[in-house]
């Protein structure tokens, strides 16, 4: 057969794979997300009450379904009388916020390091993944926790510590992915025009593994959620009085049978979330590669 007679059925046949792909678009996950975005984006505004008011009288309130709630306080109150449904929307913006700068940091640092990497070869090859084996032979707690410890808590300091841990993930990827685009007959084509090494990587072989890397970042995203409520549960992570999901299950934790509420709604939180953004992961890798297609 004509290979130009082939192409548009191979492009067809990806257009089909694509839209088969795009209509098992998981709802559930994608409402989740997105109502974590809003509500991250809008938190002044839906939030009842700002997330550090107290109210010492109202005190342990319940949720309002429970004997002893009140309308006030749709999810009950803590220790300190600030309203439970309050700081779970502002919790909501700080782990969005340490994610996103978390995975900005990290992935720009492993993207670099991993196109650098695969591209070059060589003894620069070598250096770059013996350091990227030595970080991801760390343990994933432990140091966040020694670094947290060290230098303070700080919502800066802890989006610079997430980068640390977890650039090399991306660097490993993306290396892989480096390898095996570089091979392409563009690369040498680019090569025989003249251009230069930090253009042929910028232009030509970067773009190809965007995909690889928004996959990469949409799974991370849930993990950093739970890097950040782990360090903030232990004291590490968020300082107060700024609310977060996992220093919101710390607090409660004294309190599980008299206060439940305290720790099952910012957990519950935790939980719908990293599980919606595992979910999207799997579907967003799909959608990006026909080839995972069972057609």
């Amino acid at each position: 057969m004509d290979p130009v007679a082939q192409a548009p059925n191979r492009n067809e046949g990806r257009s089909r794979a694509r839209t088969k792909s795009f209509r098992r678009l998981p709802v559930i996950p994608v409402i989740i997300v997105s109502a974590l975005i809003f509500t991250s984006i809008f938190a002044d505004l839906l939030a009842p009450y700002p997330y550090n008011e107290q109210s010492l009288p109202n005190r342990l309130k319940p949720p309002c379904w429970m004997e002893g709630g009140s309308t006030r306080f749709i999810l009950g109150t803590d220790l300190l009388g600030r309203d439970v449904l309050s700081r779970l929307i502002y919790g909501a913006r700080v782990s969005l916020f340490i994610s996103i700068m978390g995975i900005l940091v990290a992935g720009s640092i492993g993207a670099v390091l991993g196109v650098v990497s695969g591209f070059y070869g060589g003894r620069v090859d070598s250096l770059i993944m013996r350091i990227c084996d030595a970080t991801l032979s760390l343990p994933i707690i432990l140091i966040p926790l020694l670094l947290a410890v060290v230098l303070g808590p700080s919502l800066a300091k802890l989006i610079y510590i997430v980068g640390l841990v977890l650039w090399a993930r991306y660097a490993r990827v993306v290396r892989g992915e480096v390898l095996s685009w570089k091979q392409n007959e563009f690369v040498a084509y680019a090569r025989v025009a003249g251009a230069s090494s930090l253009k042929i990587m910028a232009r030509h072989i970067f773009p190809n593994v965007v995909n690889t890397l928004m996959v990469l970042i949409t799974f991370e995203t849930g993990y950093v959620i739970i890097l950040e409520s782990s360090l903030s549960f232990l004291g590490t992570g968020v300082p107060p009085p700024t609310p977060s999901w996992g220093s919101m299950v710390a607090d409660g934790r004294g309190y599980i049978i008299t206060g439940w509420w305290l720790s099952v709604f910012s957990g519950l939180a935790i939980s719908l979330v990293v599980l919606a953004l595992n979910l999207f992961g799997d579907w967003l890798r799909d959608f990006l590669d026909p080839k995972l297609q069972q057609l």
